[in-house]
């Protein structure tokens, strides 16, 4: 079957095809006048109307309503005139009928229908009748048709935007998160350089080659960091605003942030803390905080009214990180990774190590559940 269906296309798809069809048609319906004209008094008519009925199909392609227009009149004369009506008539009539509901005007499509609508309520028979209803299945057909195509192409359309959509949230969080990075990362290499110069110049008898080596350490951190500037600096031009000079936030920064989903969200909002809290690594604490506050949004665009707990449990090896709510939860059947605000939060998670899961809560509402590594240097 789907062998018949591709070779169908090609021979449909080729440049001459619509000629070659309305030859055949046109040989077929002078073939079945011949045959029938013992029985008519006028085969001349009969040639002429068949052709009529049969040979427009050669414009289908470049003048669709031309072609259906000469075969619906060729086609309703001959009925009208009490003549025979060819088979090659008849499939012609189909085809353009098919062909203009697929391709061209549904109005143009509809207007066919109308001749054989006035012949079947006027001629004895069912012969109007059956050619109006066969006609009806073949216009449906093709305005059924184009129905699935158009509406698989606003499916694929929509589903562009939304994967371009999806895809420029996350180049521009994953922008973000580099300018953050970016500028944990120059305090500690400032921090090296700094120390190495320190340690040079306050170390009384340190031996000349001691001193070269602290000295080549300071120029290295510098030159990376002019280096890590060059190549990270423009995510800032690309993102057209000036320079955020502002100290990066940390777990410090939260009893703030929980005031303020607090305030905005009308509803209870709590920090649980468990563990000994200590200083982490500001990476690690960035990414924190910058996943409980993309939290806090969703649970506020989401579930609004919920209460929502925020839990750190500080441990010697990581720290786990639980945002909660008593909403809804996600609908059935929803992406466990759907939107870019959880792939944002997945990214930050394992730019500091760490890994993310999402989903319903024990007890309902929706969970983001984190852990994040902590150096053993750390308290």
């Amino acid at each position: 079957m789907a062998h018949a269906r591709r070779v169908w296309q090609r021979i449909t798809a080729a440049r001459d095809a619509p000629l070659g069809l309305a030859a055949g048609l046109g040989l077929v319906a002078m073939s079945e006048v011949v045959a029938g004209t013992d029985e008519v008094d006028d085969p001349a008519t009969g040639f002429l109307l068949g052709l009529c009925a049969t040979l427009p199909l050669a414009l289908i392609r470049t003048q669709p309503r031309v072609a259906a227009l000469a075969i619906t009149l060729a086609n309703a004369l001959t009925m009208a005139g009490g003549l025979r009506l060819t088979v090659a008539g008849v499939l012609a009539e189909l085809i353009v009928g098919y062909s203009v509901a697929r391709h061209g005007s549904r109005l143009a499509a509809a207007l066919l229908l109308v001749p054989f609508v006035i012949l079947a309520i006027n001629l004895p028979g069912f012969l109007g009748i059956g050619l109006l209803a066969l006609l009806t299945g073949a216009v449906l057909l093709g305005g059924f048709l184009r129905g699935s195509d158009e509406a698989r192409a606003r499916h694929g359309s929509s589903r562009a935007i939304a994967d371009t959509l999806l895809e420029h949230a996350a180049r521009g969080e994953r922008a973000r998160i580099a300018r953050e990075l970016h500028d944990v990362v120059a305090h500690h290499i400032s921090l090296i350089a700094v120390q190495a110069e320190t340690a040079r110049l306050t170390t009384p008898g340190m031996p000349a080659e001691g001193q070269r080596r602290l000295a080549g350490i300071g120029d290295t951190a510098r030159a990376a960091l002019t280096e890590m500037r060059r190549l990270l600096g423009v995510l800032r031009e690309d993102a057209g605003a000036e320079p955020d000079r502002s100290p990066q936030p940390g777990l410090e920064e939260l009893n703030g942030l929980i005031d303020e989903a607090r305030a905005a969200a009308g509803t209870s909002t709590r920090l649980i803390v468990r563990g000994r809290v200590g200083p982490l690594d500001p990476g690690v604490e960035l990414a924190a905080f910058r996943i409980v506050q993309e939290a806090l949004t969703n649970a506020r665009r989401h579930a609004p009214g919920a209460a929502v707990d925020v839990e750190l449990d500080y441990t010697r090896d990581a720290l786990r990180l639980r945002v909660r709510d008593n909403g809804p939860g996600p609908p059935p059947g929803a992406a466990p990774d759907g939107g870019h605000g959880l792939l944002g939060m997945r990214e930050r998670a394992a730019t500091a190590g760490g890994t993310l899961t999402t989903g319903p809560g024990p007890h309902g509402g929706f969970l983001v559940d984190v852990v994040l590594p902590v150096t053993a240097d750390q308290p």
